[in-house]
């Protein structure tokens, strides 16, 4: 999860594609070219920045085309 001073949490939604998916996060790195320890963080709220081209290549990946399956936005 990534905080920002508004009181919001943006969560990457990672674990639950891909166990949706019953996809391993290699695989998943492998398909969308990044790193499995930036997944990880990701996946584990660990980044403190979220990159847009991220969140797109996960998009292609998994064959989304809802960005709200991927990320999602809550008060704190």
């Amino acid at each position: 999860m990534n905080e920002n001073e508004g009181g919001r949490k943006v969560e990457v939604l990672i674990n639950d594609l891909l166990a949706e998916r019953q996809m391993s996060l290699r695989e998943l790195a492998r398909l969308s070219g990044i790193e499995p320890s930036n997944l990880s963080n990701l996946a584990n709220g660990k980044r403190q920045k979220i990159y847009l081209e991220h969140i797109e290549r996960i998009a292609d990946a998994l064959e989304i085309d809802d960005i709200s399956r991927i990320i999602k936005l809550t008060k704190k």
